[in-house]
Order: structure tokens, then sequence, then C-alpha cells
């Protein structure tokens, strides 16, 4: 009913824009974190405290819409250290060399280089640094923090169960040091991102692949050591951009921001909204038993699994449902960036996801990482694609409880149950679990992973001895998990778009929705502890500390 007022209004605009110039070349200006995709709608009171953040998936559309611009020449990418995982800024590098095909000139400018914004700018046709820049110390390196000694000082010590010595999500909790397989899995994750690192610059830089370890080495070099190394293409000053890119335009041009180029740019007729399409479903953050939410505001310090947004299984469940039911939409893609949690949230998701995938093709897209319960959620996909850096894999159960009975000694706090039933204090946090108590839960833990054993098995279309090898709570990177067929494609949202349109016989330019979860949905309540901060991180806490056993990838700083 709406359509002929959008098509008028379409028309005035189009009219409007007609007699506006963009500027030739657009600025861009990257910083801080940028989430895969775009933030899920707040509360309307949780509106006026933060505003939306710019996303690797809008960002995308801005460069595509800039491609698609015969007025505009080209792209100023501004760099500030970003917190976006490497799988985050490979999506990023793919749509800069799609800008690039296009016919568009790339340039990259910054004060200084980290090793992210470097990475990136290693995509574009020229990396530009400010004079008295730096590009700084470039590697893969990461940091374990293990905490058992330290709250063993305030009486607090972490009791957990796993599968294998490779299930180390508790490790920080519940040892001092670095396990041997946590050392030797951590090693191969960062050699294989190091590998990514080393491709890029040498395809960047048009340097062998000793040529381009070499340039990481002798890092980090000031602006002219820069430029005499062919790290850089030149010095400049952010004023002098214009008159720079000119030069080799044999033209002056004009220098913009996104704001005044979209003004001026073209846009496509809007449509009557009424085809098949292929609708998207997400799932992020710490998998729980409930509801999906975030934080009222972002903390500020990242708390691991504390500080996660949370993916509900009573959000997704319905969301997938809604999906299933609806005949126009003709296939799925199911963003996944998680490191898994409950093992029941995890396993009610698989089974509504496996309910689309019976009525139409599902395709899984992978983000930064997608390990434990978040890649048995995946396993219903016809399809599963990831980034070469997407940390994947960990397939592996633990289980386990914070005690916290000393520390309320220390406090002089005496607490005293009463309880009827053998194991009923079996999650109370005022002992560790006796020997009894231990082989309950191992068997728990077992019974759990031989089940995911067999579900990614079916899913892969192997035999759980094929797979034990590379199971048992280890983690791999997105191309490491491709040769052990655990993935089928690296890529991004757009190959898993691509795929799913394929498999469901649309056009190639059939639309990509996002469908929320209806508002009114029969569900039982979920059971959230409190509200606010304290509720949220009590809850987090409470992920750690519940049976049934727990499917979680272990805690990686980010890339």
């Amino acid at each position: 009913m709406t359509f002929p007022f959008r098509y008028l209004w379409w028309l005035i605009t189009s009219a409007r824009r007609a007699f506006r110039r963009p500027p030739d070349v657009v600025v861009l200006v990257l910083e801080g974190e940028l989430p895969p995709l775009p933030d899920a709608p707040r509360p309307l009171w949780q509106r006026f405290t933060s505003r939306p953040r710019l996303s690797v998936k809008d960002l995308g559309e801005r460069l595509d819409a800039i491609g698609r611009e015969t007025r505009i020449k080209g792209v100023v990418l501004h760099l500030r250290p970003l917190g976006t995982p490497m799988a985050g800024i490979e999506d990023l590098r793919e749509r800069i060399a799609g800008l690039r095909s296009a016919g568009k000139r790339v340039v990259a400018w910054a004060p200084f280089y980290t090793t992210a914004t470097y990475y990136l700018a290693c995509a574009c046709d020229e990396i530009l640094i400010m004079p008295t820049g730096m590009v700084m110390p470039l590697g893969i390196a990461r940091t374990g923090m293990f905490l058992a000694d330290g709250l063993a000082r305030i009486g607090i010590r972490a009791d957990f169960v796993q599968v294998s010595p490779y299930k180390t999500a508790a490790d920080q909790l519940t040892r001092s040091s670095m396990s041997d397989e946590f050392r030797q899995q951590l090693t191969w994750l960062l050699e294989g991102q190091h590998q990514e690192l080393v491709g890029a610059i040498g395809d960047g830089r048009v340097l062998s692949k000793e040529a381009a370890i070499e340039l990481i080495d002798r890092s980090p070099y000031l602006d002219e050591a820069a430029l005499a190394g062919h790290v850089v293409d030149g010095i400049l000053s952010e004023e002098a951009l214009g008159a720079h890119i000119g030069a080799y335009m044999t033209q002056p041009v004009s220098l913009g921001t996104w704001d005044q180029a979209q003004r001026a740019m073209r846009k496509a007729p809007p449509g009557l909204g009424r085809g098949r399409y292929v609708a998207l479903l997400r799932i992020e953050g710490t998998i729980v038993d409930g509801h999906s939410g975030r934080l009222p505001v972002t903390p500020p310090v990242d708390i691991p699994i504390l500080g996660d947004d949370r993916a509900g299984d009573l959000t997704v469940v319905q969301a997938a449902r809604q999906v299933a039911a609806d005949r126009r939409a003709a296939a799925a893609v199911l963003y996944v960036n998680s490191r898994g949690g409950s093992s029941t949230a995890s396993e009610a998701m698989r089974q509504a996801l496996a309910g689309i995938a019976s009525r139409k093709p599902l395709v899984v897209v992978m983000g930064p990482v997608a390990g434990s319960g978040g890649y048995l959620v995946a396993t219903p996909g016809s399809w599963i694609v990831a980034r070469p850096s997407t940390l994947t894999g960990s397939i592996g159960v633990l289980t386990g409880k914070i005690v916290s009975g000393p520390l309320w000694m220390k406090l002089a706090v005496n607490r005293e149950t009463i309880a009827f039933g053998r194991h009923v204090t079996l999650e109370s946090d005022d002992h560790p679990y006796s020997t009894d108590e231990r082989q309950i839960l191992t068997d728990a833990v077992n019974g759990i992973y031989v089940s995911f054993l067999e579900t990614v098995a079916r899913a892969r279309r192997i035999t759980t001895d094929e797979l034990r090898p590379v199971a048992g709570g280890k983690v791999w990177t997105g191309r490491q998990a491709l040769e052990r067929n655990l993935v089928d494609e690296l890529g991004g949202l757009e190959a898993g778009l691509n795929k799913a349109r394929t498999l469901a016989g649309l056009e190639a330019n059939a639309a990509l929705r996002e469908l929320r979860p209806p508002k009114r949905a029969a569900a039982p309540p979920s059971g959230a502890v409190g509200g606010g901060w304290l509720g949220y991180l009590l809850q987090g806490l409470s992920i750690l500390s519940h049976a049934p056993a727990l499917t979680i990838m272990e805690y990686l700083p980010p890339g």
C-alpha cells in the first residue's frame, strides 16, 4: 500500500540528487570496534545513551555503493586503531578488492599503523603515512592470564570437569600457568594467523614470502625508514591528500565525507517487497538458556564471558521457527559469532535450525569466532563458510563451578545448609565436587561429547573415528578447518548469500533480510537473574557454574 508514496519520494529525491555532484574522492574514517553486523535494535530508553556502531556490513555496503557511482573516482581510508578481529579485517579487505576491481583508487592514510590497520592497508592501491608517523611492531601475539593462585588468595577455587586437555575454556580459572596442550593449540592458531598476515603483506607489497617475513621482523619503522624500506609509498600530511591524489589523476579533485557523497549518489528505485528473499538470522555472543540480550552500556574493560552479548535459545528458536514457516523466505543464512555456551541452549537452537534446513537451504557463515556450541549450531547448514582467520572447532564439553566457601570463611560469614536429596547440593559453591559427584559429571560430559561427535559426523558425512583427531576441544583457524573438512568454503557473508541464492534457485540480486523473532511469542520465562549490570554479570558467572555441561570455547584475546 505504501509503494506509490515510496516511489514518488524516490522520484523527488532522485531529481534533487541529479543536480548535486558527489566528491571525487570519499574519505572514510575507520576507528575503534567495528562489529560484524549492525547492532540489533535496542529498547527505546537505551537509544538515548548510545548510538549505533558502524558495522563491517554497513561499511561494506558503503564501499559497494561507491563502486557503483561512476562520478566518484576513489576512496581514502583514514585508519585509526581498530578493535576488529582478523576475520573482520578480511571482510573489509574483500570489499576493498571489489572496489578496486570497479576501477576506483583506494588509498590508505594513517598517522601510524598497527598490525590490524597495516593488514587492511595492504589491500589498497597506496599506503601513505603522516610525517613523524610510525609503523608499529608487526606480528601476532597473545597473552594468557591464569588466575588460580590469585583466586586462592581470596578463598575462591574453580572446579571443572573437561572432556580433553585441549578443552581449555576453564584453564584461566583452574590453572596457574599454561598447559602444554593450551600452548600447542595457541601456537598453531597464531602461526595460522601469522601466515595470513605474511601472505597479505606479500601480495600487497609485491614481495616474496621470505621478504614479507623480513618486513615484519624488522618493524617498527619511523616514517623515513618505512618509505626507504618500501613499507609505505609516501609520507604526507592529511591536508595534502587532495593535491597528491589529483596529481596522478591529472586533474584537481575534491575530497568529501560519506555524508556529502550519500546526498548526491543515485539510489535504485524501491521495489514492491513481495518477492522471494534470503532470510538472515544471527547467533552472537555467549549461548544461554533464556532470551538474547546485551549490556545496557559497553563495559570499560573486556570481561570474558561475563561482559559478552547473550544469544538466548528462547529468542533464536522463535526466529528460526518464523523463518521456517515463511514461504517467501526461499533460503536462510545463519551468521554465527559465538564461543558457545550452554549445551541445552545450543541443542535447542540446533534442532530449530534443522527445522529450517528440512524445508529450505540453510547456509552458515562464521564470523570471527564459531567454536564449541557455536560450531554445534552450524551443523544443520548444508554449506558452511568461514574466514581464513575465523576461530572454529573446539568440539568438546566441560562443566564445573566456582567454589567460594573459603571466601565466606575469610569474611567471617557463616553459611549453613539443610538439604534433602543426596546430590541436591552438587552445584553448591560451598565445596568442591566429591568423588561421587565428579563421576556423575564425568559421565554427563562424556555422554554429551559423544552426542556432539555423532551430530558433527552426520553433518560432515564422516565417521566419528575420522572426526576424533580434529575434535577433543581442539580449536582451528578457518583455513585449518577447511583442510580438516569442518567447513566448506573460505569467505564471508557475501559468499554465504551467493551460495544460498544458488541453492534456492534465486536471482543474483535476491534480497537479504534479517528477521526478528515475534514480539509476542509464546515461550516459558527465561529465568534470568536480576536486572541491569549486576544481574547481567551474575548471569554470566552462572554460565560457568551450571549443569548440564557446557560446550564453550576457551577465551582467546581478539586479534
